[in-house]
């Protein structure tokens, strides 16, 4: 499935490529403030973002660079991975790399466009997502989105080298 190219009113989506390969995209994934909740941690290099990158063309997914509209910069990715064909629906990501543009809303516009993008168009009829109860201002903006509680699998992640919950989410397309 290919990423089309969207528009919310401050930003603007571009399917994530090679282009979007830069140092600065790799020191966000190294920077502590945006990699504490992810999965993969930290330890990237220009070679390992681009073996990634390449790893994710190959899928069927939907993969997008987040770009602010006015200045063109690319301040973070949102996708739809992976993506269930036999009951319309995927697993939803954001990772807002750029810690400057945080706390402007830009995380809720792209989930806006992109979560009524695979509704409308797409006809998916759910969307899930899956995060730690750690990560407080994610849990909130889902909520926010719509998105509610489906289960809570307890001491299955790890944060801050402890023990923490996993909380699995899901919207409906009603």
């Amino acid at each position: 499935m290919k990423s089309k190219y969207l528009e919310s009113k401050r930003l603007y989506f571009e399917a994530l490529s090679s282009k979007h390969l830069s140092e600065v995209y790799v020191n966000w994934l190294n920077d502590t403030r945006v990699n504490k909740y992810l999965e993969s941690g930290g330890d990237y290099t220009l070679n390992k973002l681009e073996s990634f990158l390449n790893e994710q063309e190959q899928k069927n997914i939907l993969f997008w660079a987040i770009h602010i509209k006015e200045s063109k910069k690319h301040i973070g990715n949102i996708k739809i991975d992976p993506i269930n064909l036999d009951n319309n629906s995927g697993e939803y990501g954001i990772l807002m790399g750029d810690c400057n543009e945080w706390g402007k809303g830009y995380a809720k516009e792209a989930s806006v466009a992109i979560i009524d993008y695979c509704f409308k168009t797409l006809k998916f009829s759910k969307i899930t997502l899956g995060v730690i109860d750690e990560n407080k201002n994610a849990v909130k903006l889902y909520e926010k989105l719509g998105f509610a509680t489906e289960s809570i699998i307890e001491n299955s992640g790890v944060y801050d080298n402890k023990m923490c919950n996993s909380i699995r989410m899901v919207k409906r397309n009603d």
